[in-house]
């Protein structure tokens, strides 16, 4: 009996995390997202994080890898593999510093701006898209709270 009352409310644990779970619904707006910016930059040889890293990188201007991270609240292990394959690419350099340390700045090269001048199209594609499948309500929703996250 003990045991069946378990199953009983294990199951309706899963029935309230599913339905109420914050993140649970995130991630899987950020999956369906991702789908469909990768799909879109996949003709360009770039996925989304390294799009948008791409972006962040543009914006801060040369930064360090720390710099980055912090930024768009990364882990070091993703951000790293990331900035490897964006660097063998040629869409990123490191650059000189004039400070002596472990720091090695990158920046975007003149093939990175290429890359996001020819992938806007196409950006601007999935974003349509994306607005699609959101609603005018929800797209609105994700930019109101995205500014209340940034620091």
């Amino acid at each position: 009996m003990k045991q069946i009352k378990n199953a009983t409310s294990s199951q309706e644990l899963v029935r309230e995390i599913e339905s109420k779970c914050l993140l649970t619904r995130t991630r899987r707006m950020s999956r369906i997202l991702t789908s469909i910016y990768d799909q879109a930059l996949r003709p360009f040889g770039v996925n989304s994080p390294q799009f948008t890293l791409l972006v962040l990188i543009s914006r801060i201007g040369p930064a360090s890898r720390a710099d980055i991270g912090r930024e768009n609240h990364q882990e070091r292990s993703t951000l790293t593999r990331n900035l490897q394959i964006m660097l063998a690419e040629g869409w990123i350099e490191e650059v000189p510093t004039l400070v002596q340390g472990r720091s090695r700045p990158v920046a975007v090269t003149a093939a990175g701006h290429a890359l996001l001048q020819s992938a806007a199209p196409a950006w601007r594609s999935a974003q349509s898209q994306a607005n699609e499948v959101l609603g005018k309500q929800g797209a609105a929703a994700i930019l109101g709270i995205a500014q209340h996250l940034e620091p």
